[in-house]
């Protein structure tokens, strides 16, 4: 087997590759199930690396398929591909040129990293055991592109014994590698509350139901559920994101929406917020005299690494990078579509530390000013390398 050090040798060697592969992306963001160009350029980079490349999986999804000396194991690599509807406010040579769309939670690096993953692992393929199924995924916030692509059929022919995909993460410095198992990513559940009253005139309130008051209280009450419903020892979430209302200084309106997300970890206690929740929702509209229509949709379950794929993972990133910092009880209310994938295939999912407080490269995910330390690319290629070709190694 190749040693880990030369794989990192590797992926720094290819580094100007992977970070021109990454500008390019950035430069021309797209939305789910709209990444046409991006779906060119991976199927024609993975031909190039002679892969068996089928497109159009999910509308805009690529697969490649690269084979080793043997039919198994198969190791699935997933890298997400959508961008934003954000309009970037960074200054940099490579910023986005679609007005109102910009790469801003990494996807562009995610694919540049799968690249480059391809090329490398390609130019092995006479050393390893089993096959590699690169998954390049389409739509993955929140309008779900792992489903689309499973619902066509990604986990068959071959179906895949372990899954890894990684993500960018700017919450922490680069050097830093979140590798925990379990459950590190929350399930997310999204919600729209209408509240019915009783239009009328903001001056003769006595005359109307009001569906504002009502709005206040639910929100207020709906804080009370993760506080005193669930155990302070396991984590929830219920915010309430959004509120539209009214349409004059002097109207009572009709009715007020409110919108907003639930994320848990644990199966248990996701079912006892959201019964909680439509418990109060509906107890605190009708105490003040409205009506209410509740939706619950579920985008993502909870993201579970699994722990002996995980434990492997991380004993390759010790290895590789000495002097990093290993977070192996690192968890996040955010979300990941992965979740869907890892339901059925073990597998680890791999946060990458990225930010640069003096390069000024510190924004949060999904801000306009989004931009992350390239060499993050470096790390991210060189762990899913050597750790896809450990566990055929392993598998083999």
């Amino acid at each position: 087997m190749i040693p880990y050090e030369n794989l990192l040798n590797e992926a720094q060697h290819l580094f100007s590759y992977t970070r021109q592969l990454r500008r390019d992306i950035h430069q021309h963001p797209e939305l789910g199930f709209q990444e046409f160009r991006t779906a060119e350029v991976v199927a024609k980079e993975l031909r190039d690396c002679g892969m068996m490349v089928t497109t159009g999986v999910a509308t805009t999804g690529v697969v490649g398929l690269l084979e080793g000396t043997r039919s198994s194991p198969v190791i699935l690599l997933r890298f997400d591909m959508d961008a934003l509807p954000i309009q970037e406010e960074n200054n940099c040579e490579y910023v986005s040129k679609n007005a109102g769309v910009m790469h801003a939670c990494g996807h562009d690096g995610h694919v540049a990293v799968g690249l480059t993953v391809a090329r490398i692992l390609a130019q092995h393929r006479s050393e390893f055991p089993g096959q590699v199924k690169f998954i390049f995924q389409p739509a993955e916030e929140g309008i779900g592109g792992a489903e689309k692509m499973i619902a066509e059929g990604v986990l068959e022919n071959p179906s895949p014994d372990f899954a890894l995909a990684f993500h960018v993460w700017n919450h922490a410095p680069l050097g830093w590698l979140g590798l925990a198992p379990g459950a590190v990513m929350a399930a997310v559940d999204d919600f729209s509350i209408t509240l019915t009253g009783k239009g009328g005139h903001g001056a003769m309130p006595e005359q109307a139901i009001d569906p504002i008051i009502a709005a206040a209280h639910v929100i207020a009450a709906l804080q009370t559920v993760v506080a005193r419903n669930v155990s302070p020892l396991l984590p929830a979430v219920i915010s309430v994101t959004q509120m539209q209302a009214g349409s004059a200084f002097n109207v009572i309106p009709q009715s007020a929406e409110l919108r907003g997300t639930i994320r848990t970890f644990e199966p248990d206690v996701r079912q006892t917020v959201l019964r909680r929740f439509e418990e109060v929702v509906r107890g605190v509209a009708g105490a003040m005299g409205c009506g209410c229509e509740i939706q619950v949709r579920s985008l993502a379950p909870a993201l579970v690494n699994a722990p002996a794929v995980t434990e492997k993972v991380t004993g390759i990133a010790r290895q590789l990078f000495t002097d990093g910092k290993i977070d192996s009880s690192f968890r996040t209310m955010g979300a990941e579509d992965m979740s869907f994938f890892l339901e059925r295939v073990p597998g680890c999912f791999v946060f990458v530390g990225s930010a640069s407080e003096e390069k000024g490269l510190h924004h949060p995910h999904h801000h306009p000013r989004f931009d992350f330390d390239e060499q993050a690319l470096v790390v991210g290629t060189a762990v899913l390398t050597a750790s896809a070709l450990e566990l055929l190694k392993e598998g083999g």
